[in-house]
């Protein structure tokens, strides 16, 4: 048996939902994706499907099988595209998402950039705050902010983002330095709209804990949330990201470090087991040389 065309019938399998479809997929015959499969399950001594006359369902060791499978695939992929990558010149249509102010702030100026140097690539971005599926909107690439849960795709990390409580400068001097999270119970705070946004999470010793806050200025959106703690109208609890800028020029400070939660990862996310185009392979590419020293 050839174990990697097993592998990728199995794959095929699952992502089409059906025997009849993997084979019409594959250009080859039913019985022949059929006879495959049995003998890659008889090989592992392991089912790893359910089959019924109406559906296919993963066992437990199919689960767990078919994220190896991903990875194997993913990686035969890219060392043979690494091959001829070189030697091609980035082309084509490129659609990629990410989180709408991270996007603003910091993928659309590098995106921008990236079509300057390759000008016969055509970059279309979609920046929304819901989680997407990269393959049901037939998109190239995602930035995604947070833990990944979905096994279908290759994520490459390029940083951490941190969530981080901010005063302005004048702010501190009036009210000053809060030394624990319960003191912000008793201060004015800059607040989003939504009850969830009324208590802020935080960790001490492995602990978290959640401190109410309550505050005369509720937004919906992060920019002018940030524009408020800046003028100096309380502590705001924002993404690092989303404030560096301000940080940076010392129009906000960051208070209460040590009782931060742990960081979220930062990644570049793409299907699994794809060959992929010299341009998604640049881009990719690009991107982590650009975000990677910005959120170390």
């Amino acid at each position: 048996m050839d174990k990697l065309r097993a592998m990728q019938t199995f794959v095929r399998i699952v992502d089409d939902g059906s025997l009849t479809a993997a084979a019409a997929s594959m250009g080859t015959s039913l019985p022949a994706v059929v006879r495959m499969l049995a003998a890659l399950e008889a090989q592992l001594q392991v089912r790893l499907l359910n089959r019924t006359t109406r559906r296919l369902s993963l066992t437990d060791e199919g689960r767990s099988y078919l994220d190896s499978c991903r990875r194997i695939l993913a990686t035969i992929d890219e060392a043979e595209a690494g091959l001829t990558a070189s030697h091609v010149e980035p082309s084509g249509q490129l659609t990629l998402t990410a989180p709408v102010l991270f996007g603003q702030m910091y993928v659309a100026p590098a995106v921008t950039r990236f079509a300057q140097r390759y000008p016969k690539v055509r970059c279309r971005m979609e920046f929304t705050d819901r989680v997407v599926n990269l393959l049901e909107e037939d998109l190239d690439v995602g930035i995604r902010i947070g833990p990944l849960a979905d096994s279908t795709l290759v994520a490459q990390s390029v940083g951490r983002i941190r969530r981080v409580v901010v005063a302005s400068p004048a702010f501190l001097r009036k009210y000053g330095m809060p030394r624990h999270p319960d003191e912000l119970a008793r201060a004015s705070c800059v607040q989003f709209t939504g009850s969830a946004a009324h208590w802020w999470t935080f960790q001490q010793d492995g602990r978290t804990f959640h401190v109410p806050v309550t505050g005369n200025l509720e937004f919906n959106q992060t920019a002018p949330a940030v524009a408020a703690c800046a003028e100096g109208a309380g502590f705001g609890n924002f993404l690092s990201y989303q404030v560096a800028p301000l940080v940076a020029s010392r129009q906000l400070r960051i208070v209460l470090e040590k009782f931060e939660q742990p960081a979220w990862p930062l990644s570049l996310i793409y299907p699994h087991a794809r060959l992929l185009p010299a341009r998604t392979r640049a881009f990719i590419e690009w991107m982590k040389e650009d975000l990677s020293p910005r959120f170390r």
